[in-house]
């Protein structure tokens, strides 16, 4: 779906509960198919679902993600939406402040560490660890 001079998107979906609005919002992140992603709601609804018009409180996610990772959004959204036919749609970002969009490509790509197999960083992820003279005198003892 890489449209020439689209670089980001914005996809929306739309659950019927907080908690799976907010799941799907945190494993998308997690997975670095989404840079960030917001959570609204309840809203109210009101559509056409097996020919009735139907009402209901929904919540809404927007996802940001750049333009080579929305297929793979798209699909991840579908595989682990309760709804049988979710709304799933994206639109494109046309501008926006500079460091903004660099944070958002950078934190779409998947970590080195993903794509080798390994989990990134241990316990303790990258940070460094110090020990102080006393820890040092409790693991000598």
């Amino acid at each position: 779906m890489h449209h020439a001079g689209i670089e980001f998107l914005q996809v929306q979906t739309m659950t019927d509960s907080r908690a799976e609005a907010m799941e799907l919002a945190r494993a998308a992140v997690e997975a670095r198919l989404a840079a960030g992603a917001q959570v609204a709601g309840p809203l109210a609804s009101t559509f056409w679902w097996n020919e009735e018009i139907e009402r209901a409180e929904e919540w809404l996610v927007f996802f940001k993600t750049a333009a080579d990772r929305v297929e793979e959004l798209i699909t991840f959204i579908a595989d682990r939406h309760s709804y049988d036919e979710p709304e799933i749609v994206a639109v494109p970002i046309v501008a926006g402040a500079t460091a903004y969009l660099d944070w958002l490509r950078d934190e779409t790509r998947p970590d080195e560490a993903d794509e080798a197999g390994q989990e990134p960083g241990g316990l303790l992820g990258n940070v460094p660890t110090q020990v102080t003279p006393e820890a040092e005198r409790s693991t000598s003892a």
